[in-house]
């Protein structure tokens, strides 16, 4: 199935469902569906067209959609098991599969090497600034406590 998102298998079912009793639908009831969006009702037929799931009745004429559509046998039945909705759901459920071939592993381990140096380089990086913040930190406390001694020495009168 190519990627459709869950809106769409949404539509898909809508459609299918607004087949109805006589098991056919009407070029403009199709276009009421889709409140008059020509291109997207001819996508959403194309997809069920292909799924093999309706029939194409009638002339094309200047129209892109065709003047009926009939809901197979086929349709009927998936739109009973949950349509595509369910499909859709079951393919997010779904555990993603690594790439088979050995070039897509290849790929894959030279983007993770590659991201791998990237992070070792920003941790570095990252520990230098550290260092040199505790550097300086160091160095801060010192003109503290030099500070200190000198404001001592200075606030207290000397013996001769």
């Amino acid at each position: 199935m190519t990627e459709l998102n869950e809106y769409e298998c949404e539509l898909l079912d809508a459609v299918l469902e607004a087949f109805g009793i006589p098991d056919s639908l009407t070029r403009l009831q199709l276009l009421e569906l889709f409140d008059q969006d020509e291109a997207t009702a001819f996508a959403m037929v194309q997809i069920l067209l292909r799924e093999e799931l309706i029939a194409e009745y009638g002339k094309h004429g200047d129209y892109e959609l065709p003047e009926r559509l009939i809901l197979k046998p086929k349709g009927e039945k998936f739109l009973k098991h949950g349509g595509f909705t369910k499909r859709h759901k079951l393919e997010k459920e779904k555990p993603v599969e690594v790439g088979g071939t050995l070039a897509k592993l290849q790929q894959q381990n030279m983007r993770l090497q590659n991201l791998k140096l990237s992070a070792e380089s920003q941790v570095n990086g990252l520990q230098k600034t550290i260092s040199k913040l505790q550097t300086l930190q160091y160095l801060w406390w010192a003109l503290i406590v030099v500070a200190l001694i000198i404001g001592y020495w200075l606030g207290h009168p000397h013996k001769k």
